[in-house]
């Protein structure tokens, strides 16, 4: 049940899908990291560590939950719905345990809360990217 599941919203993304491309992950040009890795990106994103591997705490940030590209990025990362991951968090949220990333407006919103926190932490679309920022990993 669960593939047919993940069969249907793969269907649903390919044909929902804007003409965007490729998912970046971005940082503040300051940030001292220079990559994250798949299983970190994972961590970091369902609230399993709020550190970066050099010790500093990590802004999250994340789009609303109807934004296109927040589907595909989960769906990309993970293999989940926005639905899945909302669930999670409310589970999370009522335990107490963590709480999720904040969620932003818009690419342009995003761009600017990285580019004024060095700790902080997005996903944008490669087409969206600026020189203010830094690109540490790339989800496909």
């Amino acid at each position: 049940m669960r593939i047919i599941v993940h069969l249907i919203l793969l269907v649903n993304l390919v044909i929902c899908l804007p003409a965007h491309g490729e998912i970046v992950v971005i940082v503040n040009k300051a940030n001292g990291v220079d990559a994250l890795d798949k299983r970190q990106l994972i961590d970091l994103y369902m609230g399993r560590d709020l550190y970066f591997p050099n010790g500093s705490i990590a802004f999250r940030l994340d789009h609303l939950p109807k934004a296109d590209i927040r589907q595909q990025f989960y769906f990309k990362l993970m293999q989940k719905s926005v639905a899945e991951v909302n669930a999670y968090w409310t589970r999370l949220l009522f335990t107490g345990r963590a709480s999720p990333p904040q969620s932003v407006n818009s690419a342009e919103e995003i761009i600017d809360a990285v580019v004024a926190n060095q700790n902080a932490i997005a996903y944008i679309h490669k087409d969206d990217l600026v020189e203010s920022v830094r690109v540490i990993a790339r989800v496909q």
